[in-house]
């Protein structure tokens, strides 16, 4: 697909229409600039079309299903629920297909050319395209993304599958085993455990291991409750169709298996060594606080450049990198990136919320707020660090709706707020969200719904 005429030059070559690729081609198009977008598949790449939206929608229909069957508490029986797999595949497809749709219309609209098929570098000025032709730029931005890690031992085919293929499935599997233990695994092992497979959860260590425990332990109750079994401290030694064996000589039932083992920059035919641009020893590219390579021509965004690897930052190094290419920023100088686990309950958690010299961390649970005792959805809580001027330094929530509420907390820090602007800012009741405000008071030695002693100060 090629959007009008194919130029012969640009302003700025973008290789990549994943969330950072485009979200840059669209900024830099309506600072003035030319713009070309080259995509091999579609647009949106892996977020809206294999990942971040397919795995929430699934993740939605999943809860509606488990929730119509297990509400019994609120006095609603439903006996006889059916899902239709194929449908819920389908509305899979069409919400990912409308998104790729509007980034089409917000292309087009903005004036930038789409180009479909494959770019490698000739030089640090020319890019050779899938037709034979060449574009030539001024500046290019790399964002190519990343890919599923692969397992030695356990490499993708018809029944061993990545987490892209996961949520491609248009049947529920009776059994599925993943193997790797983050927040991938935990997504989809908890959908599909709801839809009614038999999940297990291969963890080299434990679930979420780089995660904080006390979080960790409430959505492992969770997942037992699901019928997930957790194998911690596993090693997969092979797979015969039917069962994964484990080196503890364990057999695990599996239809499928999933390898979740992390992701992998994609840089494969790009031609970087016709660049100056350099790799560090993980394979992801180089760049410095302006988003720029070590080749002053090329920038880089999103997953290929390192950890984290999340769509929201690729797409906030997208509009920078487009605003310091077009000269109207110098540098990439977010404070914080905030993470979201759409487990059950969701976890999120921007800045650290370590314990150490001159930071407090302050706990506010969930059983003390008057939503989540409504909603019966008390297992969570949120912590809240400060240093010694009172000034946010993390915060975590584990809760229904997590995902919405951390930007709260995103701001706080990036503009340095203290827990003082937290607590007297005036949170809508009942919600979710007074629970952020309930840590922050509890910080600065005010605690209303929660008794923490009479020295709470």
């Amino acid at each position: 697909m090629v959007m009008g005429s194919l130029p012969e030059e640009v302003d700025i070559a973008v290789i990549g229409a994943g969330v950072g690729g485009y979200v840059a081609a669209i900024r830099a198009a309506e600072l003035g600039a030319s713009v070309a977008l080259v995509e091999k598949e579609k647009l949106g790449g892996h977020c809206l079309n294999y990942a971040c939206i397919p795995s929430k929608t699934l993740i939605h229909i999943a809860d509606t299903f488990y929730s119509a069957q297990h509400s019994q508490e609120f006095g609603i029986s439903v006996s006889g629920a059916l899902l239709d797999a194929k449908k819920m595949y389908d509305w899979r497809m069409q919400a990912s297909k409308k998104l790729e749709d509007g980034v089409g219309f917000l292309c087009k609209s903005n004036g930038v050319e789409v180009i479909k098929g494959t770019a490698t570098f000739l030089s640090s000025n020319t890019l050779q395209l899938t037709n034979g032709t060449s574009l030539d730029f001024k500046h290019a931005i790399i964002a190519t993304g990343s890919e599923p890690a692969v397992l030695k031992g356990f490499e993708f085919g018809e029944k061993i599958i990545d987490y892209k293929k996961a949520l491609m499935l248009d049947y529920v599997p009776r059994s599925m085993a993943i193997i790797g233990a983050g927040y991938v695994a935990v997504e989809i092992g908890t959908l599909y455990a709801k839809l009614g497979s038999k999940v297990s959860i291969i963890a080299r260590s434990d679930v979420l291991s780089k995660f904080d425990r006390d979080a960790v332990n409430i959505i492992k109750k969770t997942m037992q409750v699901l019928g997930i079994k957790i194998y911690t401290g596993a090693t997969p030694i092979s797979y015969d169709g039917k069962f994964l064996k484990l080196g503890d000589s364990n057999l695990v039932e599996a239809e499928l298996v999933v390898v979740a083992v992390g992701l992998r920059p994609y840089t494969e035919g790009l031609g970087l060594e016709n660049t100056k641009v350099q790799l560090d020893d993980k394979g992801f590219v180089k760049v410095d606080s302006s988003l720029r390579t070590t080749d002053s021509n090329i920038f880089a965004v999103g997953d290929v450049i390192g950890e984290p690897m999340l769509a929201h930052k690729a797409i906030r190094q997208g509009v920078v990198a487009a605003e310091i290419i077009t000269g109207l920023r110098k540098s990439y100088d977010n404070i914080v990136v905030p993470a979201v686990i759409f487990s059950d309950p969701e976890i999120a958690i921007a800045g650290s919320i370590e314990e150490k010299e001159g930071i407090k961390v302050t706990k506010f649970p969930l059983t003390a707020l008057g939503r989540s005792i409504a909603l019966d959805t008390t297992n969570g809580f949120v912590k809240i660090a400060v240093d010694e001027n009172s000034v946010v330094k993390g915060v975590e929530i584990v809760s229904q709706d997590a995902n919405a509420m951390i930007s709260e907390a995103a701001l706080a820090i990036e503009m340095g707020a203290t827990a003082d602007d937290i607590a007297s800012t005036i949170h809508p009741h009942p919600t979710y969200s007074e629970a952020v405000q309930e840590a922050a008071e509890a910080a600065i030695g005010a605690p209303i719904h929660f008794f923490y002693g009479k020295n709470s100060k």
